[in-house]
């Protein structure tokens, strides 16, 4: 006798926020990304005239007090003040602020939070503190700021979420696995409504570390160029709103996506190059289309890590070729990065905003700086313009130092 499972609950994308070096607010960064924006420049945030190159995705216009108690502030790095502005705009487009959000009891608000690393900045201090004054001398207050925990710790409790609270540390795919942790945590019954998301902000400690491994760009990245040269440091916040659909269809909430599935893999080949053979994003995103039901002729757009260095873009090529067949050649395939520079942690939390969006309007934001066709890399890159193209799924990939490797997929609400 074979036991009925019961059906899976749906997962859906109800609110959104985002901070971006071309935008703060879905609405602004999402009109730049569709103009093709460069939010790439030089360094102002400290000197870098010692080092080999000299730009990056700065934030200029982010003011914590517009998304922040003034009093809140100093307890936070720049990394979770980030992280609380986008968690406010995705609750506000939401409907869940106030009496609202009394709806879901505290102690089944969850948090699902990923990053690569922390707070930098407040590890910059530290350094700096411990060489000038000593360890004995170091204050208190820079020590309570610095852990990575303290982010999602930060978002739970500006907004009096006291359930599942969860930092996820898988480097560049952590917004992803975030947000498929956030559906799990649905699905399975450990949550009623989960912000998931990432952040990471700038730093000299980051900026260094990937200029020191010869990976950065000169002046702007060019995913899937010919010519392209490296990936650009940059920072920012995504954040989404999760919830059940019935929940969520319940309350008269806006459905902006369904969140399908997620798939994860791992290289385990070398801590900065993925596998040539491209294993772990392959196992990922096949798994991400078999957890969602979704066949590889389904999909319509494929929002690419894309991160402008050689070996990334020709073995993510690669993966797509192999997992979507000939379908490889009739889909659109895309680079938020070439715009807004590398966030990290935040970055493919921003490229999972950004498939909301095109799945909502029917528009692609382009792949910019594309100049030189390159044979290893022979998709249809949207190259420099956007596209107006009517997509039903997207899948939207994220690969990490260490060989982490995973896939989401969206689907537009209605598209079953």
């Amino acid at each position: 006798m074979t036991t009925k499972q019961p059906e899976r609950a749906r997962v859906v994308v109800t609110g959104m926020g985002v901070c971006t070096p071309i935008g703060i607010g879905v609405e602004t960064f999402w009109s730049n990304a569709l103009a093709g924006k460069n939010g790439v420049g030089e360094i102002r945030r400290f000197d870098h005239s010692d080092l080999r190159t000299h730009v990056a995705g700065e934030i200029h216009d982010f003011e914590p007090s517009e998304f922040i108690q003034a009093d809140e502030i100093p307890r936070m790095g720049r990394g979770s003040q980030l992280a609380v502005a986008a968690a406010r705009q995705a609750l506000e487009q939401a409907g869940l602020v106030g009496h609202a959000l009394q709806r879901y009891l505290p102690q089944r608000r969850a948090v699902s939070f990923g990053t690569t690393m922390g707070e930098p900045e407040i590890l910059d201090e530290v350094v700096q503190s411990i060489v000038a004054d000593g360890l004995e001398n170091l204050p208190y207050e820079q020590l309570f700021t610095l852990p990575s925990f303290r982010m999602p710790n930060h978002v739970a409790r500006v907004f009096d979420f006291r359930g599942r609270n969860f930092q996820i540390p898988t480097a560049c795919t952590a917004g992803n696995y975030a947000i498929g942790y956030g559906a799990d945590l649905l699905r399975h019954n450990h949550a009623d409504v989960v912000v998931a998301g990432g952040s990471d902000a700038f730093s000299r400690i980051a900026f260094v570390g990937f200029n020191k491994l010869l990976a950065t760009a000169s002046e702007c990245v060019r995913p899937f160029d010919r010519e392209r040269e490296g990936m650009i440091v940059s920072e920012g916040s995504g954040a989404l709103v999760l919830e059940r659909l019935e929940d969520a269809q319940a309350r008269g909430a806006t459905i902006l996506a369904e969140f399908l599935d997620y798939g994860l893999g791992c290289d385990a080949h070398k801590m900065t190059i993925p596998h040539p053979e491209a294993r772990g994003g392959n196992v990922a995103m096949r798994q991400a289309l078999q957890k969602s039901g979704v066949e590889p002729q389904e999909v319509d757009y494929v929002c690419a890590h894309g991160t402008g260095t050689r070996e990334n873009d020709k073995v993510e090529t690669k993966i797509i070729k192999e997992v979507l067949g000939k379908r490889a050649y009739d889909i659109k395939v895309s680079s938020i990065k070439s715009m807004v520079g590398h966030a990290m942690g935040g970055a493919s939390a921003i490229e999972a905003i950004a498939c909301a969006q095109s799945l909502r309007q029917g528009r692609l934001a382009p792949t910019i700086n594309y100049r030189t066709p390159d044979p290893d890399c022979d998709l249809d890159y949207v190259p420099n313009q956007a596209q107006d193209v009517e997509i039903g799924v997207a899948a939207s990939n994220a690969y990490a130092f260490g060989g982490n490797c995973s896939t989401i997929v969206l689907r537009k609400h209605g598209n079953r």
